[in-house]
């Protein structure tokens, strides 16, 4: 069976738990032939990468836990002058510990490091060879459901399973892949990935107050789709979930005043229009 793991970025909290995780059960235990020992610093089999996005005081922190992509096209695989990274049948991409000898004859470091996109492959500075997450194939073997992560995510953000698992198909049919344009097609993907914002204040400049239930239209110069939000009792608007680089001319329309245009913007980031003086 095909396994697959789905990642739901919604629901991660960033309370590291899954590194905790990979750590207790890597770290000083030998898993050959699927993994020799973790270091106890230095190497994150999975990671939580989190950022601040925004400006202050429309910010807002987005988790996305990382590790390998168990790619169907991974870079890794063709780089390694050892064939020591093979492919199992449940999918997983395993580096042969056994067969890894760190690239230590080309002077160059690893290689399968330099060529994953991800940054998922560490260096075993003791051992010599090169270590990344093996989806815990030891415990599968088992009889395990789940790598460690998975089974220690408080959240549920974490599932892991074979593709044609009722759960785990519905699943994947609003997941993606982390870079899409790499082409890796990775078995490891995403749901409720970052996605940009625009964001800020709307006030009535007369009465010095903000202006509350103001529409704010949003048009995609590129597709022509329109996105819509009201202003809060803060008078503060956010329009989420737009598409990256694309530009938006955004206009916003209150009670008693002209409808006000506030200009084109390039989603190439999180935007903080700031005050809207009406």
């Amino acid at each position: 069976m095909t396994k697959t793991m789905v990642i739901d970025v919604a629901k991660c909290t960033g309370c590291m738990s899954c590194v905790v995780a990979c750590k207790d059960e890597h770290v000083g235990n030998d898993w050959s032939p699927y993994a020799k020992p973790q270091p106890e610093y230095g190497h994150f089999w999975i990671r939580v990468d989190g950022r601040d996005r925004g400006s202050v005081p429309k910010v807002r922190r987005t988790y996305v836990p990382t590790l390998c992509m168990h790619c169907e096209n991974a870079p890794c695989m063709a780089a390694c002058p050892e064939n020591a990274i093979y492919r199992r049948e449940d999918g997983a991409v395993i580096i042969d510990p056994g067969k890894c000898d760190g690239c230590s004859g080309l002077g160059t470091g690893p290689l399968c490091m330099a060529a994953c996109p991800y940054d998922a492959i560490y260096f075993n500075e003791e051992l010599k060879i090169a270590q990344k997450c093996t989806l815990c194939e030891h415990l599968l073997d088992q009889g395990w459901k789940e790598p460690r992560c998975a089974d220690a995510c408080p959240t549920d953000a974490i599932k892991f399973g074979d593709e044609d698992d009722p759960e785990i198909r519905e699943l994947l049919r609003g997941a993606e892949a982390l870079h899409p344009e790499l082409g890796t097609k990775p078995r490891v993907l995403y749901l409720n990935l970052p996605k940009p914002f625009i964001a800020g204040t709307v006030v009535d400049a007369g009465r010095n107050e903000v202006v509350i239930g103001a529409r704010i239209v949003a048009r995609d110069l590129y597709t022509g789709d329109v996105r819509e939000t009201s202003t809060d009792d803060l008078g503060s608007f956010w329009l989420r979930d737009l598409e990256w680089n694309h530009r938006y001319l955004v206009k916003v329309q209150a009670d008693g005043h002209p409808e006000r245009i506030l200009g084109v913007y390039l989603t190439d980031r999180d935007i903080n229009v700031g005050d809207v003086m009406l």
